[in-house]
């Protein structure tokens, strides 16, 4: 393998995250942020977001060079069309739901705020634990990829590289809070284009195909986890992006809904050509010999094992590029992380050197589950189960049909999802508790070649979790029945609210301009637990 030499690497690493820590600090005092709170940094910039910067930061971080060419290695063609498919797609369900969103939660800026408002405290609550426990995970797979890629690619510790790069991020993402996110937003789109682009040009000249190997592998043909994936991969990665509070934040911050619209299928357009791209390597890597096809433990690796091909300055020159793509998604994880807890656990009323300590003091806990947590597909996983199990229920409160839908059948039906998965396992394995409970975290992974994960994870929790919401929905309403008819009340759960006059405009343009016309009276009764 090409692999710079020692003092190359370390040269390499050291200065791309110096030019980062010194970039983003002069931005941050350029633009004056050192004394903003990184919750209210974004809120002022609610609704000024245009069609271009939209269409630009939908983060994708260094996992994607571990994940996606993995699965080329197991399922082949259909696996990586699936799986790029089932990420992209689903940013266009912002560009449908974040209007809906935006008109009935106008105030708000992440998607807790709406649940907070529809369902009440409690739920809004649960909610932002969910949020907050998604946000980690992914800090710690990006940790966890960004060790791996720099051992894989300079036979270097990883350890020192993701201690600077969480040194780094946290110095300019405590001073200049989210508006930094989004100037290396910027960067990492380049880095992106910048390393399909090289990737493409080196592999193609550089990589030798063995045609025996493309018939060996059966890379080609359809397989039964392929079809599987086709339901599982779009239920975890549409549920999971709910949970990634930066989407929202960008949801929010768009300056009209046809911006937004735009905005998201430009995007998904852009991440559905590169997420290919980048799970086609694990095909080449497969046909021209890099990876083994015997070495299926090993899949994960295929795209540095293909860069085993190149020459040692390409090496150095996507390293370069990947230390920068992962600086800037983990900032953005970082500062979504900070903003939510500041808003939803203490509504925003820490002193600011408090938050930067809280910054500070969640890099420990992140780093070390990531240096014990080398699997990063089943630190994704782990987040699509839970996520599974809370969003169909959520979104129920998003129909006006379903006024009656409240935070207990919510919560309810969340917990009983994932309770669900647990029972299965119990049926699946019989009777087996210790297996039922490894399902809980899919320790066996995704593509464990039974039916488990697919029944057992993703048909189980969101099917699982609607039968508890509607059966605690009828146990509240016969319970406030009865409460009703004993104490001698108008048994009133099934009233309807009255929207307000913002509520039924169709466009942001019309909500601001009908502000002025709404009274005491007009605002919906919602944010009811029971």
């Amino acid at each position: 393998m090409g692999v710079p030499s020692t003092q190359a690497s370390n040269a390499i690493l050291y200065l791309t995250y110096g030019a980062f820590l010194l970039r983003l600090l002069h931005s941050s005092i350029l633009h004056h942020q050192m004394m903003r709170m990184v919750a209210i940094l974004f809120t002022l910039m609610w609704g000024t977001q245009s069609v271009s910067s939209e269409a630009e930061k939908y983060p994708l971080g260094s996992g994607i060079l571990f994940t996606y060419p993995e699965i080329a290695t197991i399922a082949g063609v259909q696996g990586v069309l699936v799986y790029a498919l089932s990420s992209s797609l689903p940013l266009l369900v912002f560009g449908f739901l974040g209007p809906i969103i935006r008109r009935k939660c106008p105030e708000g800026f992440v998607l807790t705020e709406w649940t907070r408002q529809r369902y009440g405290a409690v739920a809004g609550l649960f909610l932002s634990v969910c949020t907050l426990i998604t946000i980690f995970l992914y800090m710690v797979s990006e940790l966890s990829a960004m060790q791996q890629i720099v051992t894989a690619l300079t036979g270097l510790d990883g350890l020192a590289a993701i201690v600077v790069e969480c040194v780094v991020t946290t110095i300019y993402t405590s001073l200049g809070g989210f508006k930094v996110s989004f100037i290396t937003d910027n960067i990492q789109g380049a880095m992106v284009l910048g390393l399909i682009i090289l990737g493409v040009i080196t592999v193609g000249v550089e990589t030798h195909i063995q045609k025996p190997l493309i018939d060996e592998s059966g890379f080609l043909k359809p397989s039964l986890l392929g079809w599987q994936l086709i339901y599982i991969l779009p239920v975890a990665i549409l549920t999971n992006d709910f949970f990634i509070s930066g989407f929202w934040m960008r949801t929010f911050a768009s300056r009209t809904d046809k911006d937004l619209w735009i905005g998201t299928s430009l995007a998904t357009v852009g991440v559905l050509i590169i997420l290919t791209l980048v799970g086609v390597s694990g095909l080449l890597a497969a046909w021209s010999g890099a990876w083994p096809l015997a070495d299926a433990e090993d899949g994960y690796l295929a795209f540095f094992l293909l860069l085993g091909q190149l020459p040692a300055w390409v090496v150095g020159i996507i390293l370069v590029m990947t230390v920068s793509l992962s600086t800037a998604a983990f900032d953005s994880l970082q500062s979504a992380l900070v903003s939510t807890g500041s808003n939803d656990l203490f509504h925003n009323k820490l002193n600011i050197w408090v938050i930067r300590l809280l910054v500070v003091v969640l890099i420990v806990p992140v780093i070390v589950v990531a240096l014990k947590s080398p699997d990063i597909l089943q630190i994704f996983l782990i987040s699509d189960l839970v996520s599974a199990a809370v969003v169909p229920v959520l979104v129920i409160g998003l129909s006006e049909k379903c006024y009656w839908w409240r935070g207990f059948d919510f919560v309810v039906g969340s917990l009983g999802g994932i309770f669900t998965v647990f029972l299965f396992g119990l049926v699946y394995y019989d009777g087996d508790v210790h297996l039922a409970s490894k399902l809980l975290i899919l320790e066996g992974g995704l593509y464990a070649g039974d039916w488990s994960a697919f029944a057992g994870a993703f048909v189980a929790a969101p099917f699982g979790g609607l039968l508890w919401g509607f059966g605690a929905c009828g146990l509240r309403l016969a319970t406030l029945y009865v409460i009703a008819r004993v104490r001698g009340h108008r048994f009133d759960a099934l009233d309807k609210p009255i929207p307000s006059v913002r509520e039924q405009a169709d466009t942001y343009e019309e909500r601001e301009a009908e502000r002025v016309l709404e009274r005491p009276g007009d605002k919906a009764i919602y944010g009811k637990f029971f």
